[in-house]
């Protein structure tokens, strides 16, 4: 095709709503990149930025990398953070999202994420529940010590407004949500939750058998 038989609608259709890149774009209306590029900038086609450039890019390809080969300490630390993620994970939407005001249980969830999950770092967020605009730094500090995360990775923080006086409980750092926005993983964190489940039954089942036996067994024998 030549660049003068191009159709804008064309081009829109592979670049903009099929979120194809320049080069394949080029390759599938058989020009050079330059060629469509030039057409692009005389037509008025924006060019992506970098930042959704690179979310097209990397949208398919998985954020984590599970890890494999397990020792026999790392197995007891999967089954550790399944089963917290269990009591005080988030199974809807899209984000793997764990809250907690324990700092021993944060950090054995992050273990979990980091080595089992094999997490991308960058890509973890912090989002804190406090107590008041006087607490907010010095919270922010603790839990960034405690969960070794960047306070740039810390989001808006949620500050709790009233006479905190009435709170005979209030939690001394304030709360804290560990997230990490992948699809692909709290499906496979759920798949695991429901594996447990399916063998934490059949063990149930199976002790109920076992104790029927016992019993029909000592009936017997009087």
């Amino acid at each position: 095709m030549k660049t003068n038989e191009l159709n804008i609608n064309s081009v829109k259709d592979l670049y903009c709503d099929k979120e194809f890149n320049i080069e394949e774009t080029a390759n599938k209306l058989g020009i050079s990149f330059w060629s469509l590029y030039n057409f692009m900038n005389k037509n008025n086609i924006s060019r992506r930025s970098p930042s959704r450039a690179n979310f097209i890019v990397n949208k398919t390809k998985p954020q984590f990398k599970i890890k494999d080969n397990l020792t026999i300490w790392e197995e007891k630390l999967k089954i550790a953070g399944i089963m917290l993620y269990w009591a005080e994970g988030t199974l809807k939407g899209n984000t793997v999202d764990f809250v907690n005001s324990n700092p021993l249980m944060i950090k054995v969830l992050l273990e979990f994420l980091r080595i089992i999950c094999g997490i991308n770092e960058v890509r973890l967020r912090v989002y804190l529940y406090t107590y008041s605009e006087r607490e907010l730094h010095k919270n922010k500090k603790y839990w960034s010590k405690v969960t070794n995360v960047s306070l740039d990775q810390f989001t808006k923080p949620y500050v709790r407004r009233g006479n905190l006086n009435l709170s005979k409980s209030k939690l001394p750092y304030g709360l804290v949500h560990i997230r990490y926005n992948d699809k692909r993983l709290l499906a496979l964190i759920s798949n695991w939750i429901e594996e447990y489940c399916r063998a934490g039954t059949q063990v149930a089942k199976g002790d109920r058998l076992c104790k029927r036996s016992v019993m029909s067994k000592g009936m017997m024998e009087k």
